[in-house]
């Protein structure tokens, strides 16, 4: 069972999704929260994640980011993660209001960006009893430095740094595609599966979707540092999914954070790209969060 839910953030924003539930019941439910990745909205595969889990017996809040798709907030397509962090936990906090819910027993997943706040969420909020980080991004430094050549990077701050001046001297903010069919031409990301499927699933499945964010959001990317949380997850267990051919956020750091992580965890390492988690893949990467959730909810 699938209802429209709208609930305010902290500083009033309306932020506007999916409350999905097991049918034929009343509960109270273990609850899942969940948020998309970078630029991407819940129209992009993840009423399939909330659909295997409804039909496991747990419930799920999906919502659309603050300043994307359904969701108000401005400017409009701007992302900021630490922003994002905060509106995952109250979605946290309207998920314990609700009578369906079970307050004490409250899920988070995430996936890409989505799943480098969940480590952030994981290690800071301790009403989390269980993280899925699929497909995270580790390190926006790090990480940034395998998307863009070195000789760009000098470029790319003097971008950012002109943008600065504009903005303080009263302009918008510059405005840059997520994605571009030439992977050497200006896109937050900058990689040939981005722009297949980010161009394909926006016309099949999420037409609200936009090719384009606020250069502010490439800045903060490069200063977001969720790997820096994952040892302090624990003892909230985590089960992270790695893709082992991802190379938007890029396997290895993703390997290399898993092993800073304290018990209880899991690693479970799956064929293919960073977006086979959603469709190819999708059978292990949703099947093993389900099993992961009903393990430890």
């Amino acid at each position: 069972m699938r209802s429209d839910i709208e609930f305010k953030a902290e500083d009033g924003t309306i932020l506007r999704g999916w409350h999905y539930r097991p049918d034929g019941s009343s509960g109270p439910f273990p609850t899942i929260v969940m948020a998309h990745g970078y630029s991407a909205v819940k129209e992009m595969y993840l009423d399939r994640f909330a659909e295997l889990f409804a039909a496991a017996g747990m419930a799920a809040i999906v919502f659309d980011n603050r300043n994307f798709g359904a969701s108000d907030g401005l400017p409009r397509q701007e992302i900021d993660p630490h922003q994002q962090v905060a509106d995952y936990r109250d979605a946290i906090s309207y998920a314990q209001t609700l009578p369906e819910t079970n307050p004490d027993r409250i899920g988070i997943w995430g996936s890409s960006y989505s799943g480098g706040h969940v480590l952030v969420v994981g290690a800071i909020d301790r009403r989390v009893k269980c993280v899925v980080s699929q497909v995270p991004l580790i390190s926006g430094y790090h990480n940034a430095r395998r998307l863009i050549r070195a000789d760009i990077i000098g470029p790319v701050n003097d971008m950012f740094a002109d943008d600065r001046a504009k903005r303080y001297a009263g302009e918008p903010p510059a405005m840059m595609p997520v994605v571009s069919e030439d992977p050497a031409g200006p896109a937050a990301l900058p990689t040939a599966d981005s722009w297949t499927w980010f161009t394909e699933t926006g016309k099949t499945r999420a037409p609200s979707w936009k090719n384009e964010v606020t250069l502010r959001s490439v800045e903060m990317f490069l200063g977001y540092e969720p790997g820096a949380h994952i040892a302090h997850i624990s003892p909230t267990p985590l089960l992270m999914v790695v893709a082992l051919s991802d190379h938007l956020t890029v396997a290895d750091q993703a390997l290399e954070a898993y092993e800073k992580a304290l018990q209880p965890k899991k690693l479970v390492a799956m064929d293919g790209g960073h977006f086979d988690a959603y469709i190819a893949g999708f059978d292990t990467a949703g099947g093993e969060a389900r099993d992961w959730f009903l393990a430890h909810l």
